[in-house]
């Protein structure tokens, strides 16, 4: 039986993760793995909105059951910023591109400076979409911290200044087997996989 999934995405660090936590209900691959081209236009106002935009794009251009990710992070003294423009924070009115790490999270520090509300969340919503349409979508959320000074090297993004006070450890110091569990992502994955459970 076919289990090719495409995964809307050719960021290593998402596939592998979809493959640590899907790999035994499927074969998923890169859109360059597939040899699709799809890049559709983000233009939703949630992360599920946009996780439906590239995984129906993707699975009208492989034919194949297609799953993509949208997520970023969210602080609540900056009012949800940077949210859905999580990539691109740094582009400054234009969110078509998105801006270097290294450039968001210097745009992060800048306007947490003077805030003593730390707090943030990231949150993931991953849109599955078959070929004829059919959708199965999952949300997921891990509070955390912003801290001023970056902190490890495992990770990517706002990963070195998103502190998990649990852990006292940045996104960037956990080990990969442990944020893996505790992620946002890893939190939708594991509620899509449960309904992809329940379904079969």
């Amino acid at each position: 039986m076919d289990k090719i999934l495409v995964v809307a995405s050719n960021n290593k660090n998402k596939i592998r993760e979809i493959k640590q936590i899907l790999g035994d209900m499927f074969d998923p691959v890169s859109l360059s793995e597939a040899g699709v081209v799809s890049d559709p236009e983000e233009t939703g106002k949630t992360f599920l909105e946009n996780a439906i935009i590239k995984a129906r794009a993707a699975a009208e251009a492989s034919g194949k059951p297609s799953v993509a990710d949208d997520s970023g992070l969210c602080v609540f003294a900056l009012d949800g910023e940077p949210g859905v423009y999580s990539a691109r924070y740094a582009c400054e009115g234009d969110h078509t591109a998105n801006s270097s790490d290294e450039a968001n999270n210097k745009k992060l520090v800048s306007k947490m400076q003077g805030k003593t509300d730390r707090r943030a969340v990231f949150k993931s919503a991953i849109a599955l979409v078959y070929p004829d349409g059919t959708m199965v979508t999952a949300e997921g959320e891990c509070p955390g911290v912003i801290i001023d000074e970056a902190r490890g090297t495992n990770g990517f993004g706002y990963d070195p200044y998103f502190l998990v006070e649990e852990y006292n450890k940045t996104f960037a110091e956990l080990d990969g087997s442990v944020k893996n569990v505790i992620s946002h992502r890893a939190h939708a994955l594991a509620a899509l996989r449960e309904k992809l459970t329940e379904n079969n």
